[in-house]
């Protein structure tokens, strides 16, 4: 039988009665630190972080010409980078971008539009980046493939691990989980959905995060996992049959 622990998200503290204060557990209020993020006025408008992923890219186009020209490059066209930066000569980064300060750009990365990135980040050596948000002091430094997805703060993908984000069949994603002992699943509508870490996510070397998978805030994802659907807080994720409460 799997093991699931019972979810520490803050929303337990509230009675639980309705299937809607079981989602809570996925939303933009329970997994992410706004004031960590230049996307806070994007994503405090919304409930759910996925809602953002088609909203990102007009995003980054308004937020970098607002950007102070003191303390912004606009290296090319619709990619602004900050002064403080270092980006090796063999990245690629496409439009549009914001990379935010002291954050390096490693040899062979992959920038491929429709990102921001926040402050003293690291994306690595081959990392590929794709429709995405991350928040500050977030790190991807090794082969990582991010798409279509949210990185909250202080969060870490190991070496190799990824973000799948389309299914097999082509279908839309669903957001599948356990919360209070009850199960849940909320529809996306989307197609292309990779995964939503909350702050403080360490995800395992060559891990993949399978469409829709939502990892709630303060957990580790062991290495050479599978995940899918949503990882409570304060967990530990060994395979989809033993989940446990950090002690």
């Amino acid at each position: 039988m799997t093991h699931i622990i019972e979810d520490k998200c803050r929303f337990q503290k509230r009675r639980i009665e309705t299937m809607e204060d079981i989602q809570t557990s996925v939303t933009i209020k329970e997994l992410y630190s706004l004031d960590q993020t230049m996307a806070g006025s994007l994503l405090e408008g919304l409930t759910y972080p996925w809602e953002a992923l088609p909203l990102i890219k007009d995003f980054v186009l308004n937020l970098g010409k607002t950007l102070d020209k003191n303390e912004y490059n606009e290296v090319s066209e619709n990619v602004w980078i900050h002064k403080s930066c270092k980006v090796y000569g063999t990245a690629t980064i496409l439009a549009p971008t914001i990379i935010g300060a002291g954050t390096e750009v490693r040899p062979g990365a992959f920038i491929r539009g429709s990102v921001l990135v926040g402050e003293n980040c690291v994306i690595g050596n081959s990392t590929e980046l794709k429709n995405v948000i991350i928040f500050n002091n977030v790190q991807v430094p090794h082969y990582n493939y991010v798409g279509d997805s949210i990185l909250g703060f202080k969060s870490h993908m190991g070496a190799g691990s990824i973000t799948s984000n389309v299914k097999s069949d082509k279908t839309l994603v669903h957001v599948k989980g356990m919360a209070c002992g009850k199960t849940f699943d909320i529809p996306t509508g989307l197609k292309k959905f990779g995964a939503m870490l909350g702050d403080n996510v360490e995800v395992g070397c060559n891990s993949v995060l399978n469409p829709g998978t939502v990892i709630g805030p303060f957990s580790n994802i062991y290495p050479v996992s599978r995940v899918r659907g949503y990882v409570p807080s304060h967990s530990i994720f060994k395979d989809k049959d033993n989940i446990v409460a950090k002690q």
